[in-house]
């Protein structure tokens, strides 16, 4: 199954990197946070899953990771940014009746979108819960710290392993900063008003961004779906395809 992969201009020039597959009912995948789109969907086989199921694979690769354009001057990250990027993306791609998944960041991203007006028919949240929401800004800090001590974590420190995986995917620390600090609070009290259909994903051992289960009770229309693993491990199971596949595809 193969990929197409494109360039896309966003609003400022800056250029993302947009990978797309299958057929069928758009849904628009964001990955999560130092990784990219072949990590987070790809890689592990939830892309065979969702284009089995029907659906159009919209997944860019976010400013500043992957394939995308990684800028290092500071006003190529204003307030965010990521939210604006992809407003720019789904009305260039002229989306209308479409779906939204996020996992992790892209899921942030995702429930900021839908607070500034923009309505996909389902939307998914995969390893976020209440607290990554209402308060992401210990998780912002401490990413902030990691990427700062890019190339002195040693083994043991509590950077270590998040510096190794940015490694792994290629991230340029001096424009992950920049992204991090263009990050906004996030107005909680909005989203738990929308009525969008809602399911929250997260692993069993993942409380990375707090509790899966509270967020999905918050929201209007929630709903929530357990996997096995934590924050970096169940993005490999099979199972967050497969729940997000049965999701989307109740009514259509």
């Amino acid at each position: 199954m193969s990929v197409n992969s494109s360039d896309f201009t966003s609003f400022d020039g800056v250029k993302l990197k947009v990978h797309e597959m299958g057929e069928g009912r758009p849904l628009l995948l964001l990955h999560g946070l130092f990784s990219n789109a072949y990590m987070n969907w790809i890689k592990y086989g939830h892309v065979d899953t969702l284009v089995k199921a029907g659906f159009h694979l919209i997944m860019p690769d976010l400013r500043a990771h992957g394939d995308s354009d990684a800028p290092h001057d500071s006003t190529a990250y204003p307030v965010d940014v990521l939210v604006q990027d992809i407003e720019a993306l789904i009305d260039a791609y002229a989306l209308d009746h479409y779906d939204l998944a996020g996992f992790s960041l892209g899921a942030r991203t995702s429930a900021k979108l839908v607070i500034n007006g923009i309505w996909p028919r389902r939307l998914i949240l995969c390893g976020m819960g209440w607290e990554g929401l209402n308060g992401w800004g210990n998780r912002r800090d401490f990413f902030l710290e990691c990427v700062r001590h890019y190339h002195d974590a040693k083994r043991g420190d509590e950077y270590y392993f998040p510096v190794q995986f940015m490694k792994t995917t290629g991230i340029d620390p001096i424009a992950a900063e920049q992204l991090l600090l263009s990050f906004a609070d996030l107005e909680t009290n909005i989203l738990r008003e929308i009525d969008i259909p809602t399911l929250i994903i997260c692993g069993d051992k993942d409380r990375d961004n707090g509790s899966g289960p509270l967020l999905a009770d918050k929201l209007k229309n929630g709903q929530f779906a357990e996997i096995s693993g934590n924050h970096m491990s169940s993005v490999t199971q099979k199972a967050l395809g497969e729940n997000i596949a049965n999701f989307l595809s109740e009514d259509l």
